[in-house]
């Protein structure tokens, strides 16, 4: 499967990309949210995810500014009823932050103020996702895991998910901890983590 495409922008709609990668033109649908970022860009890396239509079996791609939309459109999509061109309308409605506290403070005023989604599809995108949006899914979270402490991070996290703190809570912890610390040891992520969990 094709993870991204880069190359020059040949054609920008809200609602459409096209990026000429050495002569080939690779046209996605987009989110709003995706052509707020792209604009003003000459050339672009876009995020590619592939559906089929369920209605005559064809093959759709969509492109994301960012690794993060992307994985907020896999959740979305995960959800009973609600197809690509619901998740697009959802991300082109709300930002993916707005979208992740409408789910956790359970906002259906705000949920249904989106196009097409009505009082039962808010509450189902509430109760599937809930849970999911807490312990971290539908976020890109390899931003945390790059650079030369690499495996002090991974190392430390997973001994404190393992100590039972939620994978979400202790990602951030570690993100702030690196902030402050950036050539922190193990040891000391894990020390301060525990202090602020």
């Amino acid at each position: 499967m094709v993870d991204y495409i880069s190359g020059k922008i040949a054609e920008l709609s809200p609602t459409r990309v096209v990026v000429d990668n050495n002569g080939i033109g690779y046209g996605m649908e987009i989110s709003l949210q995706t052509y707020a970022l792209l604009e003003n860009k000459a050339q672009a890396q876009v995020f590619v995810q592939s559906q089929v239509n369920s209605r005559d079996g064809s093959e759709i791609t969509y492109g994301f500014a960012t690794k993060d939309e992307r994985a907020l459109f896999q959740l979305i999509t995960s959800v009973s009823g609600m197809g690509a061109a619901s998740a697009r309308m959802v991300l082109s409605s709300l930002s993916a932050e707005e979208f992740r506290q409408a789910i956790l403070s359970e906002n259906l005023a705000l949920l249904k103020s989106i196009k097409g989604i009505g009082l039962k599809t808010a509450q189902r995108l509430i109760l599937e996702l809930k849970d999911k949006i807490v312990g971290g899914a539908g976020a890109d979270n390899s931003e945390l895991f790059q650079g030369p402490s690499n495996e002090t991070v991974e190392e430390a996290s997973t001994a404190l998910v393992m100590l039972g703190f939620n994978k979400a809570n202790v990602q951030k912890a570690i993100q702030n901890i690196l902030k402050q610390n950036p050539d922190a040891k193990v040891e000391d992520i894990i020390k301060a983590a525990l202090k602020m969990l």
